[in-house]
């Protein structure tokens, strides 16, 4: 049985005539008299009763006819899922969160095959230009962040260690409070949010502020040549390097920074916004 008999047939029983379902399917007449008649033949019974002047539905025609609305329908939600585009994810990142990309995307190519994803790196404030222009569907930024016209959600949370040079004395130690550094001078990020994140979780601990760090690489060269500055990192970025010239302390107390997905409002589809969100969550 072909779906262009049941269009056919669906055609016909509409117009109630052969002549306008023709012209409305854009074909002879002839042709549109021979599908019918051969899923007639297909089924064993009459679906339409005609003649010269008038055609009408019979019993089982009706019945026929409401089956055949219900199997076109069906087969043009099939149509529209191969037309549809696979789930494209344009993802905006910065340095530091390679262990937490490789991870998160590993999970959704596994439960989500169809999904492509696409990396963008740039710095925190063009990520948020480019997600307002439409360019990006999220970005993963650290630390608080107000965007405007954007969803901005917790995704989760990582602490931050204190980042000295390995000749000097606290080195050896196994945690250090911002007060044992207060000697030093503190190497804050430039990343805007990410700076903001850690002159907050110091407050008024009396840290002394240098000049801003570069790329994450400048102050771990920068400490490592220079036992009187530190900085404040997450612990993720100082292993990132490899570095055996600085030492990466835990903080008591400890002090942790947000990680933040960003997307604009109603842009991403639903359930690839709920895939992104559980991937680069937090492992329990």
């Amino acid at each position: 049985m072909e779906l262009r008999a049941l269009r056919y047939f669906v055609m016909v029983a509409e117009e109630l005539h052969f002549g306008r379902a023709a012209r409305r399917l854009n074909i002879v007449q002839p042709a549109v008299s021979q599908q019918v008649a051969r899923l007639e033949r297909e089924l064993g019974t009459r679906l339409l009763d005609r003649n010269p002047r008038t055609v009408r539905l019979t019993e089982s025609g009706r019945r026929v006819l409401t089956a055949a609305r219900e199997t076109l329908a069906a087969a043009e939600r099939v149509r529209a899922v191969v037309r549809e585009p696979s789930c494209v994810v344009r993802i905006g990142t910065a340095a530091g969160l390679t262990a937490r990309l490789e991870r998160g995307i590993d999970v959704l190519r596994e439960q989500n095959p169809e999904f492509e994803l696409v990396l963008v790196d740039l710095p925190v404030t063009e990520q948020v230009n480019a997600l307002r222009r439409g360019e990006l569907d999220l970005a993963l930024v650290r630390g608080p962040i107000s965007a405007p016209g954007l969803r901005v959600l917790p995704v989760w949370t990582e602490p931050l260690h204190a980042v000295v040079s390995r000749r000097h004395p606290v080195a050896e130690r196994s945690s250090v409070s911002v007060a044992d550094l207060a000697d030093l001078v503190l190497r804050a990020p430039s990343d805007p949010p990410l700076h903001e994140a850690v002159t907050a979780a110091l407050g008024t601990s009396g840290a002394r502020l240098g000049r801003p760090a570069g790329t994450l690489q400048d102050p771990i060269v920068e400490i490592g040549s220079d036992p009187r500055s530190w900085a404040l990192m997450p612990a993720a970025d100082v292993a990132a390097t490899g570095s055996t010239r600085v030492r990466s302390l835990p903080l008591t107390p400890p002090i942790t920074i947000t990680g933040n997905l960003l997307t604009p409002d109603d842009e991403l589809p639903r359930q690839c916004a709920s895939a992104v969100i559980a991937a680069f969550q937090d492992v329990p």
